[in-house]
């Protein structure tokens, strides 16, 4: 059995500390794109699935895959837009809350940062010393009192950004279940149940690279998700058979 230490995930030298914590490397838009890509692959080849199961065309089938791509793919980047941006405008305003407070009436505000460091553990000289050395740095308070008073993240995220991640990941996703059906392929439906499973399998087994889950563990949930919403779609289309 081997007991040697595992290696860490990034240094711990002086400098490296430093330029991590002084320029991180700012919002993350994995929650974006792991939400598009599922989403797209779901909707998309639901849609395909419902046509199959009603027995229309293969036109009919691209016709409304497309049309679902683009405007459902638009639709969800410009609610993740609206959405981020409404966070992010909200952060902004407690932050002016705080720096208002802080204004008039700085007692108050430095009960609570001391409060904030002494439910982390400070105690003694040390909690008076550092309530004292942030509550005269303005932007550390207003930073603390975001962070662990309401809880937000302390880096801004970039709603262009966001609904751009989300609509390049359901775009590409999307596309996959209307494949087939593109280059008119035979037994068009059932290669694409397969290649939309596989997306399926491949988005969850990527998302494990950011969570705990064993890969394939994670793949088969998101393949169990996506197959589910499919199973349920080519179902109803049955009840439209032509």
């Amino acid at each position: 059995m081997n007991d040697a230490p595992a290696t860490p995930e990034h240094g711990h030298s002086q400098s490296e500390v430093e330029a991590r914590i002084g320029a991180p490397n700012g919002h993350g838009y994995l929650r974006d794109t792991v939400y598009g890509a599922i989403d797209g692959a779901v909707t998309t080849f639901a849609i395909v699935a419902g046509v199959a199961g009603a027995g229309l065309s293969p036109f009919v089938v691209l016709a409304l895959g497309i049309a679902n791509v683009l405007a459902d793919g638009l639709s969800m980047a410009a609610s993740n837009y609206s959405g981020t941006k409404a966070e992010r405008d909200d952060a902004r305003r407690l932050a002016e809350v705080e720096r208002r407070h802080l204004d008039v009436d700085p007692d108050g505000e430095r009960r609570e940062i001391r409060e904030i460091l002494r439910q982390k553990g400070l105690e003694g000289t040390v909690l008076e010393e550092a309530t004292d050395q942030i509550a005269v740095k303005r932007e550390a308070a207003v930073r603390l009192m975001l962070t662990d008073e309401y809880g937000l993240a302390p880096l801004e995220p970039s709603p262009l950004r966001g609904a751009l991640a989300t609509f390049a990941a359901f775009l590409v996703a999307g596309f996959v279940p209307l494949l087939p059906f593109l280059f008119g392929v035979q037994d068009a439906f059932r290669l694409s149940a397969v290649m939309t499973g596989v997306t399926f399998f491949l988005i969850g087994a990527a998302k494990s690279l950011w969570s705990l889950s064993a890969w394939w563990r994670s793949g088969l949930e998101t393949l169990a998700i996506g197959g589910s919403a499919a199973a349920v779609a080519y179902a109803v289309g049955t009840f439209f058979a032509v």
